[in-house]
C-alpha cells in the first residue's frame, strides 16, 4: 500500500473532512486569483523555474515511507519553494504536485482538497509566516536569512504537518491519540523537521551565494552589501 498524509482510502477520514477540504482549496483558488501573484507566471524565465522546481518537488515526495495508512514520513520542500516564490505560488505548486500524484495512481483524488491544505498550504503559511516576522524583527543579515528561514522556518513547517496530522487523526478518531503520540508524532516533527531544515538550509544557502535570483525573498543589496 502506498501512504500520503491522509492515506490512500477514500473511507479513511469521515465524508465532512472531505468537503471542507475542497471548500477550503476553491477559497485558496480563489485568493490566489485575486492576489495577482499568478501574473508572475507570465515571464518565460520565472515560470521555467516554477516548473522545473515543481518537478523537483514532485521527485522529492516520492522517497516516503509509511507506519500506517495516512501516516507517512517524507521531506517536503514547501519551505524552500516559499523562499522562491513566496506563500500563493509556492502554495499553487504543491497543488499541482498533489495533482500529479493523484494522476499517477499515488494519491486520492477524493482527499486533494484536505491533503492540499495540509501538505502545500499549512507548511507554506508557517514558512511565510516565519519569513515575515523575522523580516520585520531581526537585523538583515545573510546568516539570519539563511538561518532563520532555510533552517528554522524549514524545521517549524515540517512540524507543523505532523502536529495537524496528529490533530486530524485523532479528531476524526482514525488512529487514538496516545497511539498517535508514541508512534508517530516524534517523528513527524523532529525527525523530519530536522531532516527538512538540513536540506532546505542547504539548498536556500547555495541559491543564496549562486542564484540570488531564484529567491524572491533574498535581496542582495539588503543582506550582503556593506555587512
Amino acid at each position: 500500500m502506498n501512504f500520503t498524509a491522509l492515506g490512500q482510502s477514500a473511507s479513511l477520514l469521515p465524508e465532512p473532512f472531505y468537503v471542507a477540504g475542497w471548500l477550503g482549496l476553491a477559497v485558496l483558488f480563489w485568493r490566489w486569483m485575486m492576489s495577482g501573484d499568478w501574473r508572475r507566471l507570465a515571464e518565460p524565465a520565472r515560470l521555467n523555474l516554477f516548473l522545473g522546481a515543481t518537478v523537483a518537488v514532485l521527485a522529492l515526495w516520492q522517497i516516503r515511507a509509511g507506519i500506517r495508512p495516512g501516516l507517512a514520513f517524507h521531506l517536503y520542500g514547501l519551505a524552500a519553494l516559499t523562499l522562491m516564490f513566496g506563500f500563493w505560488r509556492a502554495t499553487f505548486s504543491g497543488v499541482l504536485v498533489l495533482l500529479a500524484n493523484a494522476a499517477f495512481g499515488r494519491g486520492d483524488w477524493r482527499a486533494l482538497g484536505a491533503d492540499a491544505l495540509l501538505m502545500a498550504a499549512l507548511p507554506a503559511a508557517v514558512s511565510w509566516g516565519v519569513y515575515r516576522l523575522i523580516e520585520r524583527r531581526l537585523p538583515s543579515h545573510f546568516f539570519i536569512y539563511v538561518l532563520g528561514n532555510g533552517f528554522f522556518g524549514a524545521a517549524l513547517s515540517a512540524a507543523a504537518v505532523g502536529v495537524a496530522t496528529t490533530a486530524l487523526m485523532a479528531l476524526a478518531g482514525v488512529y487514538p491519540l496516545d497511539y498517535l503520540l508514541a508512534q508517530y508524532t516524534p517523528y513527524a516533527t523532529v525527525l523530519i523537521g530536522w531532516a527538512e531544515a538540513f536540506s532546505t538550509g542547504m539548498m536556500v544557502t547555495m541559491m543564496a551565494v549562486y542564484r540570488p535570483a531564484w529567491l524572491e525573498t533574498f535581496d542582495d543589496a539588503r543582506y550582503i552589501q556593506n555587512k
